[in-house]
């Protein structure tokens, strides 16, 4: 095998593993702030860009490490934005359910299911009892 060949195949096994790893590695505790991730997508766009230059100007090796940077700070800018917020719910998924739900929270009277199906029934024959408006031709 060529040089050239194993340093390109190297150079691509660390690439999937930086990607790898931004997908698959334990989150960290908490997300890193919004301006950061900003700044450094900007940054890994930017590194793209230059690698484009590089391309067209006919400097392939210069260009695949300019590209490999961009792809290495994008993948921790997508680790990074897999922190855990204080709001997110618990890893196990299990939403905390209560032993028994609240009496009245916050003093709101509970539902009367009777009463509205009493106003729900009026409602619907005083309906049946509305003679329709005629039809106008056309």
């Amino acid at each position: 095998m060529p040089l050239t060949v194993a340093w390109k195949l190297g150079f691509a096994a660390v690439l999937l593993g930086a990607i790898a790893a931004s997908a698959f590695m334990r989150a960290p505790r908490r997300t890193a702030p919004a301006s950061e991730l900003r700044r450094l997508v900007l940054c890994s766009l930017g590194l793209y860009a230059l690698g484009g230059a590089a391309s067209l100007t006919r400097h392939p090796a210069v260009a695949a490490v300019v590209y490999g940077a961009g792809i290495s700070v994008a993948a921790l800018a997508a680790w990074l934005s897999r922190g855990r917020d204080q709001e997110d719910p618990p890893d196990d998924g299990d939403e905390p359910v209560d032993e028994e739900p609240p009496p009245s929270p916050d003093g709101v009277p509970p539902f009367d299911w009777n009463e509205f199906e009493r106003a729900f029934r009026e409602y619907v024959q005083g309906r049946s009892r509305r003679t329709p408006v005629p039809r106008q031709p056309d």
